[in-house]
Formats: C-alpha cells, sequence, structure tokens
C-alpha cells in the first residue's frame, strides 16, 4: 500500500475549554453547521472536571480533534498546543460560549480572496447585555482604534 499524504483542511478552528459544559454543546455546532465545511476543529480541554468531554465525545464528526489535557495550565497554553497541532493553511478562532453564524468561514474566505494582504478578518459582532446589543467596530481604521483600548476581535467573528 502506498503512503498516503493527509491532505490538510484549508481552516484550522481551535477552541480551547475548561469547564465549559453549559455552552459548549451550541458552540460546536455552530463550527460543524458551517457551509463552508473543509475544515478541521481542535477542542483542547484544559483538564475540565464537569461534562464537557461527555458532550464533545458526543459528536461524531471525523473534522473534530480532542485533546484532553490532565491538569488545567490556562488558556494560553492550551491555545498554543490547538495552534501547534493545526494543519490548515487559516487558524479561525473560537471559545466555548459563542456562537458563529453559519456562513462565517464561507464569508471571512471571500475578503482574504479579494485580498492577498489581509492577515486577520473579523466582522461585525453582537453582545447580547440584557435587552441592548453591543456592535464593536467594523472597519480597519475604527478596529485599529478600538484596539488602544480593548479587544475588538471577538472569537466568533
Amino acid at each position: 500500500m502506498k503512503d498516503q499524504k493527509k491532505i490538510s483542511p484549508l481552516i484550522s478552528v481551535v477552541m480551547p475549554t475548561f469547564n465549559g459544559e453549559k455552552f459548549i454543546g451550541e458552540a460546536i455546532e455552530s463550527i460543524l453547521n458551517q457551509t463552508f465545511r473543509d475544515f478541521e476543529f481542535i477542542i483542547v480541554d484544559d483538564g475540565s472536571s464537569d461534562k464537557t468531554e461527555e458532550i464533545v465525545k458526543s459528536f461524531s464528526d471525523i473534522r473534530i480533534i480532542y485533546i484532553k489535557k490532565q491538569e488545567n495550565s490556562g488558556i494560553s497554553d492550551s491555545l498554543n498546543l490547538g495552534i501547534s497541532t493545526a494543519r490548515g493553511k487559516y487558524i479561525a478562532r473560537m471559545d466555548d460560549d459563542d456562537v458563529s453564524l453559519p456562513m462565517r468561514f464561507e464569508e471571512q474566505l471571500k475578503i482574504f480572496k479579494i485580498n492577498s494582504k489581509i492577515i486577520v478578518c473579523g466582522s461585525i459582532s453582537y453582545i447580547k447585555k440584557g435587552d441592548r446589543i453591543s456592535s464593536l467596530p467594523e472597519h480597519h481604521e475604527d478596529i485599529k482604534l478600538g484596539l488602544l483600548f480593548n479587544n475588538c476581535m471577538l472569537h466568533p467573528s
């Protein structure tokens, strides 16, 4: 039998989690339901002690790569582990309590194809706070200004 090269996906989705049982199922579904399908989904469990592992393993999708760390070492370590595992051309960040709209990857890839100089792509995001919905900056100059004060590039965007 010939050696077969494993084909790399275009996108590697990296999602760290720690005791994320409350929302992680919805977060996973929002990624698996993307209209663009060529991705791997790396979920790094940072030593959860709740039902996170059980929920992740309830999804039988071959694109999911589940990494369970025995001890909690923090989000940065988990992200670095996920990124070092990634094989895709692009990295898409996701948190275990966020939801991405179904066309997220499809729309973002269009932007990268239009302009090869773009290295980071997000989108407008809505944060539900009680009865109020806040939106973050959408245009390059507004984002640069916003980054002086806080993070205005949210992961599910």
